[in-house]
């Protein structure tokens, strides 16, 4: 997935984890100094800006950046 959601995904984490620069490689809580809460605010974040649905065991697979780009395209839609 490449793109607009991709940009507004880096940019939405940067802005809650607080920093100028996030890449798509970056582990949420190694590299980037979140814990579980942190993921917990992101996936809700993400569901409610891209009106989808992330189900408990897909955020338990999210630990990088790029994990949480590819779950946008994986969430359902929410009608």
């Amino acid at each position: 997935m490449t793109g607009e959601p991709d940009e507004a995904v880096v940019k939405i984490i940067a802005e809650q984890f607080g920093l100028d620069e996030v890449h798509a490689d970056d582990h949420l809580i190694r590299d980037l100094g979140g814990d579980a809460l942190d993921i917990i605010e992101l996936v809700m974040s993400l569901e409610e800006i891209f009106n989808i649905e992330i189900s408990d065991a897909e955020v338990d697979n999210i630990a990088t950046v790029q994990d949480a780009i590819d779950q946008i395209s994986k969430g359902k839609q929410v009608v």
